[in-house]
């Protein structure tokens, strides 16, 4: 079925409270994946009247690697009836509108910070001193509530292929990867950037390097901070139950063995791709292990993967 792509992102202005402690970032970093499922699981109630599964992406950074806080949400099309009893269908095109789920998540973003606030769990940095008195508290939080946040929707995921591709490779990424790095001289550093601004572009920036270090490690998470996080029908605790029974409601052919948690590469690629790497691409005969490709060689075509340039830019800086 078609993964929808949604995104909550968090206003710049909080990044200087976020990036003050590392207990700030546990609490309200926390809080932006708490937000944001508990405004999916809502608009899953009301609007289709089931349980939604999905997942969440915490990513930290933009393009020129400043702070830009958000988490990206693969949401499945369609719910799982509150009894039980039947799978309700989502849209193809279309699951939620974009303006209700940004009224909820601010809403429900900003109660859960005004709590944080009362019971003093976080650490206020000189410029958001005023937080520490009540009446600053609440005119702050006032004004934050009646301007608008950002809630994207990106076009669904064409096929599974797709979103394994994003959940193998985007979801794993850190703040800037090795190809982007161009050179380090005279104590600067010379990277490309996609200007989002500019029809996503691709140019080129110079920092110097205490900057660039600064930049990258201020996306380091605090230890054990979990990234990527499910709910609903795909939580941990019940994803091994429901999966299954929504697979029944829905007619799904389930290999053999699907339903077995994999364990190994070879066992995921076979039950999520179909991909059976224990046999010859070509002639589907056993592969021994003088068969395998050499490291260095090229694989079977089957088994090429795109150039990381063909993944669209899924950041939304």
């Amino acid at each position: 079925m078609p993964y929808f792509h949604n995104v909550f992102t968090l206003p710049h202005a909080f990044n200087g409270l976020i990036l003050y402690s590392e207990r700030n970032q546990r609490a309200l970093l926390g809080l932006l994946f708490d937000a944001a499922a508990a405004t999916l699981l809502k608009f899953g109630r009301d609007d289709l009247g089931g349980q939604l599964g999905f997942t969440l992406v915490l990513h930290t950074w933009d393009q020129r690697l400043r702070a830009h806080f958000h988490v990206h949400g693969l949401i499945a099309s369609g719910a799982l009836a509150v009894d039980g009893s039947q799978w309700i269908a989502g849209g193809r095109t279309f699951l939620f509108p974009v303006r209700g789920l940004s009224k909820v998540f601010r809403a429900k973003y900003l109660d859960g910070l005004a709590e944080l606030l009362e019971r003093d769990q976080l650490d206020l940095p000189p410029q958001f001193v005023h937080l520490a008195d009540p009446a600053g508290r609440r005119r702050w939080l006032r004004r934050w509530r009646k301007r608008a946040w950002v809630v994207y929707l990106k076009p669904p995921f064409a096929g599974p292929r797709k979103l394994i591709d994003y959940l193998g490779r985007y979801t794993h990424r850190v703040a800037i990867s090795n190809h982007r790095l161009l050179d380090c001289r005279d104590g600067q550093v010379r990277y490309t950037y996609r200007d989002r601004q500019d029809g996503d572009r691709r140019k080129t920036d110079v920092l110097p390097a205490d900057e660039f270090l600064a930049r990258f490690l201020q996306h380091v998470l605090p230890d054990r901070f979990v990234r990527i996080r499910h709910y609903g029908l795909l939580a941990n605790c019940v994803k091994g139950q429901r999966l299954g029974h929504c697979r029944r409601l829905l007619g799904v052919h389930v290999p053999p063995g699907a339903d077995e948690q994999p364990h190994t590469a070879a066992q995921w690629l076979l039950v999520l791709l179909d991909i059976d790497i224990s046999r010859c691409p070509q002639c589907g005969g056993p592969l021994n292990g003088a068969s395998l490709p050499r490291p260095g060689s090229s694989p079977p075509q089957r088994w090429q993967t795109p150039d990381r340039d063909d993944f669209p830019p899924w950041d939304t800086s």
